[in-house]
């Protein structure tokens, strides 16, 4: 185990022995539905924990919440860090590892993203299908811990077809219309240039972010059962007219949360029979 994991895992252990079976990364201005949670065990700000990064982010509340949802045991990161931050690649992922060494086996990656498809409008979901990694590093560079996962993994099924059926499933119950896509991640913090777009939209990318990938490629080389989930905030650039804010993306997502809350809160209690299966 990497040193700054294990440094992270004592701390916490110090604290809580809560096992989670899921993890959950909320996106920008998702922070909120830690509220919808039937029991908070504990809530561990990220800068008390010695060496770990910390959300600079607003929207980014920079904690992690463990608690039960729908009975399952659920550790919630309620704000990310990036790379746009100015954190190596390896901190970035830093959260992720921890998660899964306190004992997450399936992992939830939300986010808050530009919509590039003509398919999509702002509050429009995509359920990921894939990813594309080419613009930003991976974070699996360096040293391997065996430990953890395989020097070279294997790619082709990063994001769980099964709790994409589960998620999908659960929108389809509740009238929910949603949507299958590729999500590109970029470096940040700027926007991308409306011909950055073109490209992406070429290529066949549906959403694009400053998140996700790198947090779903370390989830993926520890083995770990990936979903994602975006929330089209806005428009990417030159989809329309309209100049991109932060301050806009947060408000959209405000206004979805309690949508994206029942819809995640639904998805994970589903995945107790998935979980058991793991197990065997």
């Amino acid at each position: 185990m990497r040193a700054n994991v294990k440094n992270s895992l004592n701390y916490i252990r110090k604290i809580t022995d809560f096992v989670p079976d899921v993890a959950l990364i909320l996106g920008s201005g998702l922070g909120g539905f830690t509220k919808t949670m039937e029991e908070v065990v504990c809530s561990i700000p990220y800068n008390r924990i010695p060496g770990f990064p910390v959300s600079t982010v607003s929207g980014h509340a920079g904690k992690y919440v463990m608690g039960y949802i729908k009975g399952v045991p659920v550790i919630c990161m309620e704000g990310r860090v990036h790379y746009y931050e100015g954190y190596t690649p390896e901190e970035v992922v830093l959260p992720v590892r921890v998660m899964r060494a306190l004992g997450a086996k399936v992992l939830f990656i939300t986010n808050a993203a530009g919509g590039i498809s003509e398919d999509l409008q702002p509050g429009s979901l995509v359920v990921l299908r894939d990813h594309v990694s080419l613009f930003v590093p991976n974070p699996l560079r360096g040293a391997n811990d065996p430990s953890e996962g395989e020097r070279f993994p294997d790619m082709t099924e990063v994001y769980d077809r099964f709790l994409r059926k589960i998620i999908e499933q659960n929108a389809a119950r509740s009238g929910m219309p949603i949507s299958e896509g590729v999500y590109c991640q970029l470096s940040g913090p700027s926007y991308e240039t409306p011909y950055e777009i073109k490209i992406l939209a070429q290529m066949g990318v549906d959403v694009v972010g400053m998140s996700t990938v790198m947090e779903a490629i370390a989830a993926n080389h520890m083995g770990m059962n990936v979903c994602g989930l975006s929330l089209v905030t806005n428009m990417a650039a030159g989809i329309n007219t309209e100049r991109l804010s932060h301050n806009d993306v947060k408000m959209a997502a405000k206004d979805a949360e309690k949508r994206f809350a029942a819809l995640i809160t639904a998805s994970i209690g589903d995945v107790k029979q998935y979980l058991e299966t793991l197990d065997k």
